[in-house]
């Protein structure tokens, strides 16, 4: 079950990231032990809450209190018998609660120990309180998400808390846990946001250096600037996506709006991208978004309706392929992405603290 079934890992329960990667890791089959922060809320909101949690999904809980020696201890225990750890603390918590990877290692040396910070385990502001936000900020990402008008606009936490966060620890665990196989030994991953949100960023960077990639907003073919790149708004208030870069697709698009061929021969001519953005503007602003799905939907013309969270487990391109499931009661993101022989299952859903405690010691520790 899962091409992780077998490998057990220690997750010190966290926000965001950190939960995201344990999430990951749990989808392709590892047991995940998450080490909560002992909890006395045993009310049906609390309850319905934690069940409701997706990104905490398919992993067994114990409480343990890190500041009583017992309790770390007994973490100690589980971190002998595990293949990987993840944490999410800042820079040299763990190692004031006794749990470093300096202990961990020397106890279990093929151990991998993961760690998510936003800054970095080094460097001048490793010490210092972030979220997002202000580690994409650092990366030139936030800079080149925006307008003219708008300024920087944060795309919610996806590139920094998630893909340059919590999808770059759980990779970086995965290759670590390869490694180890082979040498035997364990090793700290590192797993930086910033380092992350800045790699994410790779084709930009390419791009600036080509000098093809100008740092002013909205003056570049990806960021809202050209005008077969972005979103439209129809006539009911609802939005389409355009994608039309390669001119056969371009053409397509000029078919399918209703717009002379000629114009294909100035698709990159910049100076001409305003006026012909306030042409399209004019043109999806005449019929629903779903007429214009019927017209250019499944066409080559590199189109997609822009879905709201309600909307998109409903779509048919997403329910043909179970993108979105059902399950424990929530609607939700199915594992991702596909195995052809060792799928990925969903198992149970977010637990409440402590939830697993006498399982879990008599599992990992046969006690």
């Amino acid at each position: 079950m899962g091409p992780l079934a077998g490998v057990k890992i220690v997750e010190f329960t966290g926000i965001g990231p950190g939960p995201f990667a344990g999430m990951i890791l749990a989808d392709m089959g590892a047991d995940v032990v998450r080490i909560d922060r002992p909890n006395s809320n045993d009310s049906d909101d609390y309850v319905k809450g934690m069940r409701a949690d997706i990104l905490a999904r398919g992993r067994r809980s114990i409480s343990l209190d890190l500041k009583n020696p017992d309790d770390v201890e007994t973490a100690l225990k589980l971190v002998d018998q595990a293949d990987g750890l993840i944490e999410g603390y800042r820079p040299g918590i763990m190692e004031k609660l006794g749990l470093g990877p300096d202990v961990c290692l020397a106890r279990n040396e093929k151990l991998v120990f993961g760690r998510m910070t936003g800054w970095g385990q080094d460097g001048p502001m490793a010490l210092a309180a972030g979220h997002d936000i202000n580690y994409i900020a650092l990366t030139g990402a936030l800079h080149a998400i925006g307008t003219t008008d708008s300024g920087p606009v944060p795309p919610l936490n996806l590139v920094g808390d998630f893909g340059g966060g919590g999808m770059l620890l759980a990779l970086g665990v995965v290759a670590a846990l390869l490694e180890a196989k082979t040498s035997g030994k364990g090793q700290v991953v590192d797993a930086a946001m910033t380092d992350g949100a800045s790699m994410l960023m790779s084709m930009m960077y390419t791009m600036h250096n080509r000098g093809v990639w100008n740092d002013e907003r909205q003056a570049n073919m990806l960021d809202g600037a050209a005008p077969f790149y972005g979103c439209y708004e129809c006539s009911d208030g609802k939005h389409i996506a355009l994608g039309s870069i390669e001119p056969q697709f371009y053409a397509l698009l000029l078919h399918h709006s209703g717009i002379e061929e000629d114009e294909r021969a100035h698709q990159h001519d910049r100076s001409r991208w305003p006026d012909f953005k306030e042409r399209l503007i004019s043109i999806f602003a005449t019929k629903t978004r779903d007429e214009w799905c019927a017209i250019m939907e499944t066409t080559d013309v590199c189109f997609a309706p822009v879905l709201s969270l309600e909307e998109a487990p409903n779509h048919a391109h997403n329910k043909a392929r179970d993108t979105f499931v059902e399950k424990h009661g929530f609607v939700q993101p199915a594992p991702a992405p596909r195995f052809s022989r060792t799928e990925s299952i969903l198992t149970t859903p977010g637990s409440v603290p402590d939830e697993h405690r006498d399982e879990i010691l008599s599992d990992w520790l046969g006690a």
